[in-house]
């Protein structure tokens, strides 16, 4: 006996119109619902003036088995943000710029129907996430989440000088303005921090980085030692003098990424003394404050200015779709 139509389980589709052929996910979605025997999918556009809350929320309240989001990494956090206490799953139908997440745990890229077939095969892997609370210049806090990384500094820049019009058309292209702007400028401002607690320390900083993801589009790796399911957060601090400091990181990061596919490019980072315009650290709770009012981005959406932020890590906190892998 076929199960009753509210016994099936359904599908949440949250889409971004501006960034995602709506009609062309449908078709995929409609074939995997009558191959997979689920019930009729809900669908969910978002709106520019709430991030795609609101779309979020209806999604949660429909009470879905999943819920695949089409857009980039900035509709994934808000996503996670609203789903964090559901334990529902979500998957990624990736289309934007970076695709970040997507990256770091190997989802494909571009391809409707392996995501969606991913999104209906009910593997999942639980990940971490960062917990941001940022506090601005009055005192007022405002408590956010991240998947991929916050940024300080050049990276907050990036997401809050480029519009989404040149991100679309451009792509990555649309970033090369803003960061070189900052290279020629090459601002460093005092920061204070500590890790888990510790000891207060003083530095002088372009740009900080906590992730929960390590690599960056065009394969470069940031964050060596970054998991997305280790209970940790990575940190990382760029604090270059010139130009040409500017340069070494950029091999650094390039070579990085190499060496995870090449034992000659491992060889050679190995011989590759270590840069002091690179300072690393790891811990479950970053605190940061600032002598003036800075920019933050959190997973390319722009927040602040902020006087100081408090990030901590939520092991295991997201279900996020991913491929079965057969037994062997």
């Amino acid at each position: 006996m076929a199960p009753h139509e509210s016994e099936r389980p359904h599908a949440a589709i949250i889409c971004n119109p501006v960034k995602v052929q709506v009609d062309d996910v449908r078709r995929v979605v409609e074939a995997a619902e009558e191959r997979h025997g689920w019930g009729p999918s809900q669908w969910f556009e978002t709106r520019s003036e709430d991030a795609g809350r609101g779309a979020a929320e209806a999604a949660l309240a429909g009470g879905p088995s999943v819920v695949l989001v089409a857009g980039g990494d900035g509709g994934v956090r808000v996503a996670a943000e609203t789903f964090l206490e559901s334990g529902t799953p979500i998957a990624l139908l990736p289309s934007g710029t970076g695709n970040l997440l997507a990256r770091n745990l190997g989802l494909p890229i571009g391809d409707i129907e392996r995501c969606v077939e991913i999104a209906f095969g009910r593997a999942t892997r639980q990940i971490d996430v960062g917990i941001a609370d940022l506090e601005d210049e009055h005192g007022a806090r405002n408590r956010r989440m991240f998947l991929v990384m916050a940024g300080i500094g050049l990276d907050a820049e990036m997401a809050e000088r480029t519009s989404a019009l040149a991100k679309r058309h451009l792509g990555w292209l649309a970033y090369v303005a803003p960061i070189a702007r900052s290279i020629v400028r090459n601002r460093l401002f005092h920061v204070r921090y500590r890790v888990d607690g510790g000891r207060t320390r003083s530095a002088h900083a372009h740009t900080i980085i906590v992730g929960n993801c390590g690599t960056l589009t065009g394969d470069m790796l940031l964050l060596p030692a970054a998991l997305v399911d280790d209970g940790l957060l990575d940190v990382i601090m760029l604090r270059p003098r010139g130009r040409f400091e500017w340069a070494r990181i950029g091999t650094r990061l390039t070579l990085q990424g190499l060496a995870r596919r090449s034992r000659l490019t491992r060889r050679l980072l190995r011989r590759v003394p270590e840069l002091r315009s690179l300072a690393y650290a790891q811990g479950r709770r970053f605190d940061v404050r600032f002598e003036t009012p800075h920019g933050a981005e959190l997973d390319g959406d722009s927040f602040g200015p902020i006087i100081g932020a408090r990030i901590a890590v939520r092991a295991a906190a997201i279900r996020i779709c991913v491929e079965a892998h057969p037994a062997p």
